[in-house]
This record gives C-alpha cells, structure tokens and sequence, in this order.
C-alpha cells in the first residue's frame, strides 16, 4: 500500500485488509509523508502480519508505487490505494481465481464504488466504465491479446487498486517515472503487449473510493491529466502500429474516451477558469491516423 494523504481513510484501508476471512496475505505499508502519529499507530498494531516504513524522503506518486513494487515478495502482489477498502472476501476470490489461472498476469474482481464518506455512489464515469466499455461478464471471463489492448485503450474499464497481480511479470514493467496520473494505463497495455492474459471475476470484492481529494481528480480539474494523455496515446499509438497490432494503434491515435472525459470537464473549468486551454486541446486536437 503506496501512502500519503489521509490518515483516516488509510487506517480504514489497513483494517479491512486484517478483516480478511482468508488469512493468507501480508501487508506492506510505503509512507511517502510525513503525518504524524502515523509510525506509533502502526508500531500499536501488534500485527506480525503488517509491516511498515517511511521513507527518508519523498518520492512521488510513482516514484513510491515503484519502492513498493520493489518490497512485493510472494507471487502475487496488490497495489491497494490507501483511500480504498478490500471487502472480507478479496483475498478468497483472487486466490480462488489464481488456482485456477495461475498463469493470469492480471486479475481483476467486482468492484464497488464508494464516496468519501464510504456510501455508494453512481457516478458519470463509472457508469461509461461499466455500461459502454467494460465486456459484459457472467462469472469469469479471461482476455488477452490486441483485442483486450483494443478494449483498455478505448476506455480503461479496469480498476487499479483492486487489480491483483503476478508479481513476476508486473515488476517487469516499473511505473513510467515521466507518468504521474496515466501510469496505471501504461503499465496494464505493457503487460498485454508482452503477452500477460487478464481474468476478471464478477463476484464484488473491493470498495473503490472516488472522491474530488483524490490525484487524478486533481489533475482532471487542471487539465495536466489531458496533457499527459495526449502525450501517452500518441507514443503508444506508434508502439502498437511497430508491434503490428493496427487496430489498437487507431485506437490510441482517437481516443476518444479520453476527448469525452475532457470535453465533460470544460463547463467547470470555464466557469473556474483553470484548465481550459489543456482541455480544449485535448478534446479538438487532430485524432485522425497518421
């Protein structure tokens, strides 16, 4: 669990990993802040299974994604986000489906999604996520291929923080340091290019907090998330197109999920005058293939 920010919500994500009705997991917690009290609740624990460190000095989102990914030491790794909830049942679903997929570099289970305050919520995102690009799932479903890079790259339908994953092959393909919001995207199309196969579980297991204090609402609201996207479906539209795989490069070349995302966002960001210009361009920049 990569930490900063919220005291609260992270101490709420570390009890509902020790709520886990299966005891066959180990957790790591990377303090990349300074709050304090947050060493002596950790050393008050008394949990064998829980261990924890902050780091000398700060190293970014993704520059403690990568230290934890370092730490991950059995064959499958999560990378909780630290304002998140596992429901009691996560870690039996992941291990249920690795038993029978053990090869499956990603494994992807049903996810809630809650508010800052821990409630339910529907929001605009979410429903696009699960009704227009997300593939329709009864029981389990396993994808690989360009037809999955083709799926993520018209609209990243996965959940990061609830992904699990073999820990061999993700510590392959380090967090793009370049990277500080699309990075999740970079790593999962990597992995697929070079072959790793997804398995997704319908079966809900994991809470997935969305709120406006988060990293990437931030950067959405100021446009630099756009910026950073543009950048990163136009590198990666030229990657498919050498990989030989067509279809997806168009894909990365329209992406147009990522236009829409934006062009939702230009009301706020013109009666806030933040932003704009970043997401215009994002929304109204050339997607044609070259």
């Amino acid at each position: 669990m990569p930490y900063y920010g919220d005291v609260a919500l992270m101490q709420a994500a570390v009890r509902s990993v020790q709520a886990q009705d299966d005891p066959n997991w180990r957790l790591t917690v990377v303090d990349d802040g300074t709050a304090e009290g947050v060493p002596e609740w950790f050393a008050g624990l008394g949990d064998e299974r829980v261990r924890y460190q902050r780091n000398e000095v700060n190293l970014g989102v993704t520059g403690n994604f990568n230290k934890s990914l370092s730490l991950a030491e059995h064959e499958r790794v999560v990378i909780m986000g630290c304002d998140d909830l596992l429901l009691p049942n996560y870690v039996g679903v992941v291990r249920a489906v690795h038993a029978d997929h053990p090869g499956a570099g990603i494994i992807q289970p049903g996810v809630r999604v809650i508010d800052g305050s821990g409630q339910e919520v529907r929001t605009l995102v979410d429903e696009a996520k699960r009704r227009v690009y997300a593939p329709k799932v009864d029981g389990r479903l396993v994808l690989s291929g360009e037809d999955l890079a083709v799926s993520l790259l018209r609209g990243d339908w996965l959940y990061f923080p609830a992904l699990c994953w073999r820990t061999e092959a993700i510590q392959a393909v380090p967090f793009p340091a370049e990277l500080r919001v699309i990075q999740d995207l970079a790593v999962l199309i990597e992995l697929v290019r070079r072959g790793e196969s997804l398995v997704v579980d319908d079966t809900t297991a994991f809470c997935y907090r969305r709120h406006a204090g988060s990293e990437s609402s931030g950067a959405a609201v100021d446009g630099s998330r756009f910026t950073e996207a543009g950048r990163y479906f136009t590198d990666t539209a030229d990657r498919m197109a050498a990989h030989g795989w067509h279809r997806a490069a168009r894909v990365a070349r329209l992406h147009l999920s990522s236009r829409v995302f934006a062009l939702t966002l230009l009301p706020q960001a013109l009666k806030g005058r933040s932003g704009v210009g970043p997401l215009t361009r994002h929304v109204f920049g050339s997607g044609r293939a070259r």
